[in-house]
């Protein structure tokens, strides 16, 4: 299967039966994102973690008193 990713428009081929491509198959709200991609924006994110000035917005968790 051939996909392109999404940010840099870079054309890859995937195996046919690997979830990644089962995935695009049947829910097309997904998408691809290339591996070379994928690290640089973890790498970016971990590092304006580290700075202190990042928020990642998670649901509150509530606890019952019971």
């Amino acid at each position: 299967m051939r996909v392109k990713c999404v940010i840099c428009d870079k054309i890859e081929a995937i195996e046919d039966e690997s979830l990644v491509a089962k995935r695009l198959r049947n829910r097309p709200i997904h998408t691809y994102m290339c591996n070379d991609c994928s690290t640089r924006i973890t790498e970016k994110t971990n590092n304006r973690a580290e700075t202190g000035n990042f928020r990642l917005y998670r649901p509150k968790s509530e606890q019952d008193e019971w």
